[in-house]
This record gives structure tokens, C-alpha cells and sequence, in this order.
């Protein structure tokens, strides 16, 4: 079975549908959250994401602060003015959708989050530090997390968390992991790794090799006048072209 895994599309509908049209054939596909913010298209992306084959989606901080369950408060001035913008633009059945996901998902051999294991809807697992507390939060091989828009593997040497090591794997080259892992997709729709185009990971358990990072190019400049169209603050339109 081929998963598509995505995550922190930020209601970008062009690099959604980039990577979609990328990774056929896929049978299921697990989303991490933060389906919404910053970007400009936040329901037709609830509505894209909604209706994929075999789905496992669970909520993200911004998916959580629409909702009231976080306050808006602990999000950068920007961050805020998106926030605001989306309280009057999405509608209510997507609303209600995102009211239902759950915070974190387990099974098989996985656990889906999208900050950590341990704080599943807030926390970044930014370095070693933080990943090496977290392993023993989750009792699956994998952990899959968003949030830091960064595609990145930490992935324990032995059983001691304490040994956890990170790597970068390279988009294209087939990878696997045989220790306890929290392995990053990078994110759709607001690349931070300086490079700009959607990142989303696939897997497929039949294979050798069953994970791979996959990248594509998408019309940025679309999206940035759709923003800028919107009244949405600028910087979210800038930042996508530098993938940061």
C-alpha cells in the first residue's frame, strides 16, 4: 500500500494540487495538520483534503486557534492578522471538519502528530534535544510530525534515546529507518529549508527502501497575488518564493 504523507498546507491550493498530481499512484493519505493559515485558500483545501482516498488527518495550531482552542494571542503579529482574516472566511461545514480531527492518531506501526508526541498540537521538534525527550513519548517505530515546515529524520542508534542522531534524507532517494524515528515531511504549502517547492513523503511498506521525500515546483507567483489580492499581510506572500 503507497501512502502519501503531507502536512502544513496552510491554505495553499496550488501546492496542494502540485503535489497530488506528483504522487499518483497513492491509496491513502495521512495529513499532520495545518491545513489553514497564512494562505489563501483555506476552504477549497478543507475541501480537497476532506474527500482524499483513505484518509488519517489530524489538527494542527492553526487549525486549533480558528477553533478557539488556542489563543490567538501566542501567534506573531502576522500570524494573528491571518487568523483574523480567517475567521471571516471560512465557512462553517469546514469549520465543523476541523472541529472533529483529532489531536494525535495511532496505529500500525505509527503515531501521527503534528508538533510532538508529547505536546501533539504545539510543541516543534526543532533539534536534537527536544527529539531525544520526545522518544519516549510514543511507543510506535514511527512518529510522523509537522509544524517546523522542515523535512528532517531523527532516528535513534540502539535503544537509548539519548543516541538519537538526525539526518537529512535527499528528495528522490529512497530511504528506510529501522530504530525509533520521528521522521518530518516538510510542508506543502510554506516551505521553511530554503528551498521553495512543496515537500510531502511517500511511503510504501513493499518496498526495500520504503520512504522517500518527493519535491515539486508549483506557481508561486499565483498564490503570492492571490494573497496579496486577499488583504492577507505581505510576508506571506514574500516568504514563498525564498521557501522560508
Amino acid at each position: 500500500m503507497r501512502t502519501l504523507i503531507i502536512s502544513d498546507i496552510h491554505a495553499n491550493r496550488t501546492a496542494l494540487e502540485a503535489v497530488l498530481a506528483d504522487a499518483v499512484p497513492y491509496d491513502r493519505v495521512w495529513c499532520l495538520g495545518d491545513l489553514v493559515g497564512y494562505g489563501p485558500d483555506p476552504n477549497e483545501v478543507i475541501e480537497i483534503v476532506r474527500d482524499l482516498p483513505n484518509l488519517a488527518c489530524i489538527k494542527g495550531n492553526h487549525d486549533a486557534a480558528i477553533l478557539d482552542e488556542i489563543d490567538s494571542r501566542a501567534f506573531n503579529h502576522e500570524a494573528q492578522a491571518s487568523l483574523d482574516w480567517l475567521a471571516t472566511h471560512l465557512r462553517g461545514e469546514n469549520r465543523k471538519w476541523l472541529a472533529d480531527l483529532a489531536e494525535r492518531i495511532e496505529f500500525e506501526d505509527f503515531t501521527l502528530v503534528h508538533g510532538s508526541p508529547r505536546n501533539p498540537v504545539w510543541e516543534y521538534v526543532m533539534d536534537l534535544s527536544i527529539a531525544r525527550a520526545n522518544m519516549i513519548a510514543f511507543d510506535t517505530q514511527v512518529c510522523l510530525v509537522g509544524h517546523t515546515h522542515i523535512p528532517v529524520i531523527f532516528a535513534e542508534e540502539g535503544a537509548d534515546p539519548d543516541l538519537t542522531r538526525l539526518f537529512v534524507a535527499q528528495p528522490g532517494e529512497p530511504f528506510g529507518v529501522t530504530q525509533k524515528s520521528i521522521i518530518n515531511p516538510g510542508s506543502v504549502g510554506q516551505p521553511r529549508d530554503h528551498d521553495p517547492r512543496a515537500s510531502y513523503l511517500l511511503y510504501d511498506a513493499d518496498l526495500e527502501a520504503p520512504w522517500c521525500y518527493r519535491r515539486v515546483a508549483y506557481d508561486i507567483e499565483q498564490v503570492q497575488r492571490r494573497i496579496l489580492d486577499a488583504g492577507l499581510p505581505v510576508r506571506h506572500a514574500t516568504r514563498l518564493a525564498e521557501g522560508w
